[in-house]
């Protein structure tokens, strides 16, 4: 089964996000090192090879490793703030280079909120200017956002604009926050609470399903997935046995994961999916497992709805 695999080219940013979970520390990777990620990545039959960061569009050598990615057959995509790419001459760049595949990251509809966690001023008006100037350009896009305690509580409505304002739009991936790394420790009032997102994340969900949308959620056990378990990221791969591989540029460097469990509390010992679920991600250090409770999916119906779509 082929996987999307990862590598950071650059830990540098033009943002300062409140809860960014892979810092600056100045590295990047050489592009002649690149090249032979990608030639190992196309050994293992990657589907598809995502170029992140820190920000990957300020590598001088994008454009080269996107037309290399290409070359192999390996679909090159980037997951990207969108402040270089408001400026629709560099997207074309990297467009002729062969990107076809654009994740943004989009933390509100409300631009206050998005700029008090980018921490940088004009970071909302250049990611939806980026976003247009991508759909111009007929690349494809997907949107990623960080559930954090300020947007919590609007996801739904933040939906509801994205489809209204980007109707092209067609998929969605909901990552609820990574609280461990010292970006986030240095502001602990981002950390989101389980039950303040329940209801919204669950209008969100349905939004999109009737819209006949796509959509993702990592990091939050079954217990607050309403009727859509199938969407956990971690429960697809738990079920299809992936794997993903990572390229960090720290001390981590090459890490390839396949176990997708977290963590869990004395009450998930009744619950019913357990054995799909991957629980609380840090229990009981940023979140609390007095929060969850056992709930009884059809584990046979997750299944096939996982394996029945793409």
């Amino acid at each position: 089964m082929a996987e999307i695999y990862y590598i950071q080219v650059i830990r540098k940013c033009n943002q300062n996000c409140r809860f960014c979970s892979n810092p600056s520390n100045g590295k990047n990777i050489t592009l002649k090192d690149l090249k032979k990620l990608i030639d190992f990545y196309a050994k293992e039959k990657a589907a598809a090879v995502i170029f992140s960061g820190g920000e990957p569009t300020l590598y001088k050598y994008l454009p080269q490793a996107i037309k290399y990615a290409a070359s192999l057959g390996l679909n090159p995509r980037i997951t990207t703030n969108g402040q270089k790419s408001s400026d629709i001459s560099y997207l074309r760049q990297l467009s002729d280079a062969g990107l076809r595949h654009i994740h943004f990251s989009l933390y509100s509809h409300k631009k206050e909120v998005h700029e008090y966690l980018t921490r940088t001023p004009g970071s909302y008006d250049k990611i939806i200017k980026a976003i247009g100037n991508a759909h111009r350009l007929g690349i494809h896009t997907d949107l990623n956002t960080v559930i954090n305690r300020l947007n919590s509580k609007h996801l739904h409505l933040m939906v509801q604009f994205i489809m209204r304002k980007f109707p092209f739009i067609r998929h969605i991936v909901f990552n609820n926050m990574d609280p461990g790394m010292n970006r986030a420790i240095e502001d602990m009032s981002t950390v989101p609470v389980f039950s303040e997102f329940e209801a919204s994340l669950a209008m969100a969900m349905r939004a999109l399903n009737d819209s006949g949308r796509t959509f993702r959620v990592e990091r939050v056990p079954l217990c607050f997935m309403s009727e859509f378990p199938h969407c956990s990221t971690e429960t697809r791969k738990i079920i299809k046995h992936e794997d993903r591989q990572t390229f960090f540029l720290d001390e981590k460097e090459m890490v390839r994961q396949n176990k997708w469990t977290h963590g869990y509390g004395k009450r998930c010992a009744f619950c019913g999916v357990k054995s799909i679920c991957a629980g609380l991600f840090r229990p009981d250090v940023y979140y609390t497992t007095e929060e969850l409770c056992p709930v009884f999916y059809d584990i046979e119906k997750v299944r096939k709805s996982v394996l029945r779509q793409k």
